[in-house]
């Protein structure tokens, strides 16, 4: 009877573990800007935030949201820029032809300093839809590429043909990842819009209208990326960014169209 109340103890302890969240994270505001240009998405480093909208970028300090330098690529011909990561001094922004059939796509480069139109590497009709977010983890490109329902389809093709590839620095294509079918759900009838890895080392998605953030993790086996958690966050989709300047703690960035706003939250 001794022996017996410690093992019946511990097998309680077991069977409460087994049924308690394998992972837990909340996403709390930390901080809220008001940009009335915010509509697409934001990218950020260590010192400005940059609002990305269809054909223009606006440079703010993240103290305090105030307005440094504006890009406008209208007269470039530039329509929907999607997202963005500054990696390096280089802004990098996925551009596409969204809604229109066939899906066309490019990544536009800028330097952050001047907030000049530097570089840019086209992808034409793109074999794997239309480019949304890109992000680099361990001297790799990650690329997510959406698929639309409905009007917007493309060829045939719907939300489930969305997909995150992965590319040499040469843009060389090495392996790529379907969502899973409760995310897919979620997504239509638009699709993946936002990515970003975090420092540890879990992948952090967007839809386009919902107000969560999406946590995976690349499968150990076949081609279906993991779910591991949905956190409600201070946003309604689009392009995201993490600030990996901040130490010790995922900050992520994310807009809130509706009301124009700018908002940071950390990862907990």
């Amino acid at each position: 009877m001794t022996l017996l109340k410690p093992l019946l103890f511990c097998t309680f302890l077991l069977l409460l573990t087994a049924f308690q969240p394998a992972f837990s994270q909340t996403l709390p505001t930390v901080k809220t800007f008001d940009v009335g240009e915010a509509k697409q998405a934001v990218a950020v480093d260590a010192q400005h935030f940059y609002v990305i909208n269809n054909s223009t970028i606006t440079k703010h300090l993240k103290t305090d949201g105030k307005l440094v330098a504006t890009w406008d690529g209208t007269k470039e011909g530039i329509v929907h820029l999607n997202s963005g990561v500054v990696i390096k001094g280089r802004l990098y922004c996925a551009n596409s032809n969204y809604p229109e059939i066939p899906m066309t796509s490019s990544v536009e480069i800028f330097d952050v300093k001047t907030m000049k139109h530097v570089d840019t590497h086209s992808f034409g009709i793109a074999q794997h839809g239309s480019l949304t977010w890109l992000d680099q983890k361990d001297g790799h490109w990650f690329i997510g590429f959406a698929h639309y329902a409905g009007k917007e389809a493309s060829e045939g093709r719907d939300v489930r043909w969305t997909s995150l590839v992965k590319y040499d620095m040469e843009w060389r294509q090495v392996e790529a990842w379907v969502f899973p079918k409760n995310l897919v759900d979620l997504f239509t009838p638009k699709s993946n819009s936002g990515g970003a890895w975090g420092g540890d080392g879990l992948l952090y998605c967007t839809g386009h209208d919902r107000g969560e953030v999406y946590v995976l993790k690349l499968p150990k086996s076949g081609y279906t990326l993991q779910h591991i958690s949905t956190l409600p966050a201070p946003i309604k989709g689009q392009g995201i960014a993490i600030d990996r300047s901040v130490v010790g703690k995922i900050s992520l960035y994310g807009i809130q169209r509706s009301k124009h706003t700018v908002t940071v939250s950390e990862i907990r």
